[in-house]
């Protein structure tokens, strides 16, 4: 994190929401994870700290796999390369993130992503 290099002797609640968010990604990976599950990384930040830390799970993504959680379509849409829909508990559809969001198969997620429910 270049933007705080020089500040580790204060403390990280000086953070901005997105800064706090990338450094919790990135104690993560101190613990070589094979797989990195967010949910709702980016909960409660400004559109410039989620698209700061979308950039930064996108370059994740080539060395991990990352199980992404997001509370909004638009941003799984972002992100996925393949996505699944679950309803009540149950796996209702899952294909490339371009199938799911733009051709699903099963009416139920046609009407989740296109927002006539949820």
């Amino acid at each position: 994190m270049e933007e705080v290099k020089d500040r580790l002797q204060q403390s990280a609640f000086r953070l901005s929401g997105g800064q706090r968010q990338r450094l919790c990604i990135a104690r993560s990976l101190a613990l070589e994870p094979e797989v990195i599950l967010l949910d709702n990384p980016t909960s409660g930040l400004d559109p410039l700290s989620t698209a700061t830390v979308e950039s930064s799970l996108q370059e994740l993504k080539r060395d991990y796999t990352i199980v992404l959680v997001p509370h909004s379509v638009q941003q799984a849409a972002r992100m996925a390369d393949r996505a699944a829909f679950l309803l009540d508990g149950e796996l209702i559809e899952v294909n490339t993130a371009a199938h799911v969001f733009t051709a699903p198969s099963d009416p139920r997620t046609e009407d989740y992503v296109t927002g006539r429910f949820g």
